[in-house]
Parts: structure tokens; C-alpha cells; sequence
């Protein structure tokens, strides 16, 4: 499934984002605004680049899993934080960013002696993350839950397709821009570079992680997605995840609290299959008769969200 050489980063990758050149310190291109949240990863600010107002988002990261940029030359040690370094690959053939519009594009990355890193991204508006958007609507009515899922599914393959596997998908790491209805996926933050075997690690969010690694504490890379995305979708059409307990996951049995179509249990109870061989793969979840069936009418998102922009 996967080519090794994909996930060989390379020093050039790194001139990319940073310039041929020696760079100007962060506080010289870029001026830092609100805090915006905190938690282990670090703290995210709002902000502003200096040379043409453009709205930003920093990152401070301290991660303590890195990735050489130049595995083939020990000589040149060129250690990044992972989430760094799974930015750059996705950006790999574009130096603005991934090519994907559902993925949040990097636009610089600094070092900061002592302090760790700093990331900064774009910052799409006027926008919000889904767990925000899913609070004030209650849900989110099929046709618009399937639209949402179907973006996020697609740029996962993306990701995936560039050996990257992102590991924490869920709503709060959604942004919705609320104009227009598109999403982009936020902090790679416990991501990995994508492989064939198990993974026996896991810095994810727990009441989205599977079966498997409540009980073995082990995974492979594509059902815990997919389980993941049917934890997002049972959020989006009931309101809320389904399960809070170790033992609720285990049991593997969502109980539907709203009415939802036969069709949308259908796939949200294939993709919560307790054994992971059972689950879909990503392919076959756009394939299913829901993803089809909901595809023919959306609606205007404008209309149908009436929810004021929110940054």
C-alpha cells in the first residue's frame, strides 16, 4: 500500500517552507495576538503576518517525537518535531502547502532556542471548528453530515496517499468555514507516517480510539480511522459521541438517540464494527448506498446553517 520512498524527507523540503536563506526571527514577520486554546500539545494564538496583514494562527510545539529530515546523510542532523515534518510531507509538491484543499496549509515553522517550536498556519474565515458548530445546531442534518464526511474521507485519502496518517480525527480538529460549508483538517499533532504493520503508540483522543487498542493496546492505521469517522458521524447526526466509557467502546453497540435513517445507522455500525477486519475501507464507505443517496441534495449551506461567523 505504501512506497517507501514517500516518507524519505529530505533537507530540501525544508528550504522550501524556510527560504535559501537565512530567515528573519518569528517576531519580525509575523505580530501574535489572542491566546486561543491550550492544552499538552501547547498553545495556539491568533496572529498576523506583517508584510501584508494576512490572518494566521501560531502554534508553540513540544513534541517530543521527531523525524530526521535526512535519514540517508547521519552527517547532517536535521531533527524536526513529527508534526513538522508530516506538514512538509503532505506540502511536498507544492511550496505554499498541501494541495488538498481539506488540509491546513503550514506557512512557516521556526525553532525557538529553549522554547521548542513555533508553527504557523493559515487561518481560514470566517470559520469554527465542528465540535462548536455541532453545539449550537444540536446536529447536523444527514444530507449535511454526508457532505461533511465525504470531505473528510477524501482528504484522509490524500493524506494517506502522501504516507500520512493523522490519528486524531474528530470534530474539534474540523474546522467548517461557515460560508461556504468546506472543512479542513487540523493538528497532525498525533499523527505518524503511514505503515502497513501495527502500530502499538497512540496520542489520540481515547472515546475515539478502537476496540482494538481499549483491549490490546495495538492498531493498524485504517481501521482506527475508520472507526474514528464513525464516532465523527454518529456525533454529527445525534449531537454527541457514543461512547464515554472503556467498556462502551468495547461493546462496540451505538444506541441511536435521534431518528436517523436506516441507511446512516447502516454505515456508522459497519464502520464501529467491533473486529477491525469488518470495518469498511475508506473507498467503500464513499460507495455506501448513504453516501450515494445523500450526495443528490445538499442544500444551500448558507441557508441551512444560519449560524453568524465565528473566528
Amino acid at each position: 500500500m505504501l512506497d517507501k520512498r514517500m516518507v524519505a524527507l529530505r533537507l530540501d523540503d525544508v528550504e522550501d517552507v524556510r527560504g535559501k536563506t537565512a530567515k528573519e526571527p518569528f517576531e519580525k514577520q509575523y505580530k501574535c495576538g489572542a491566546l486561543l486554546g491550550s492544552g499538552g500539545f501547547g498553545s495556539v494564538f491568533a496572529g498576523q503576518r506583517i508584510s501584508d496583514g494576512l490572518q494566521v494562527n501560531s502554534k508553540t510545539s513540544f513534541s517530543h517525537h521527531f523525524l530526521s529530515l535526512c535519514p540517508s546523510q547521519p552527517d547532517k542532523p536535521s531533527l524536526v518535531p513529527m508534526e513538522i515534518a508530516l506538514l512538509l510531507q503532505l506540502g511536498r509538491e507544492s511550496p505554499a502547502g498541501p494541495s488538498h484543499r481539506g488540509i491546513i496549509r503550514m506557512l512557516d515553522w521556526f525553532e525557538v532556542p529553549g522554547q521548542g517550536y513555533l508553527i504557523v498556519f493559515e487561518r481560514p474565515q470566517p470559520c469554527k471548528d465542528l465540535f462548536d458548530f455541532i453545539t449550537e445546531r444540536g446536529v447536523v442534518e444527514e444530507p449535511l453530515a454526508q457532505r461533511f464526511l465525504k470531505q473528510v474521507v477524501e482528504a484522509i485519502q490524500f493524506c494517506h496517499s502522501k504516507g500520512v496518517v493523522h490519528r486524531d480525527i474528530k470534530d474539534e480538529n474540523i474546522l467548517v468555514d461557515t460560508r461556504t460549508g468546506d472543512l479542513k483538517i487540523i493538528d497532525f499533532g498525533s499523527g505518524a507516517l503511514l505503515k502497513d504493520s501495527i502500530y502499538t503508540d497512540f496520542e489520540g483522543t481515547r472515546v475515539y480510539s478502537p476496540p482494538e487498542w481499549i483491549v490490546h493496546q495495538q492498531y493498524e492505521a485504517v481501521p482506527l480511522t475508520v472507526w474514528s469517522l464513525g464516532v465523527l458521524l454518529y456525533d454529527m447526526v445525534c449531537g454527541d459521541i457514543p461512547f464515554e466509557m472503556d467498556r462502551d467502546i468495547v461493546s462496540a453497540n451505538p444506541s441511536f438517540t435521534k431518528r436517523i435513517s436506516k441507511e446512516c445507522q447502516s454505515l456508522i455500525r459497519w464502520c464501529l464494527s467491533f473486529h477491525s477486519k469488518d470495518r469498511p475501507t475508506l473507498e467503500q464507505i464513499l460507495q455506501h448506498p448513504w453516501m450515494l443517496e445523500s450526495a443528490e441534495d445538499t442544500g444551500d449551506f448558507q441557508e441551512e446553517s444560519s449560524i453568524s461567523p465565528s473566528l
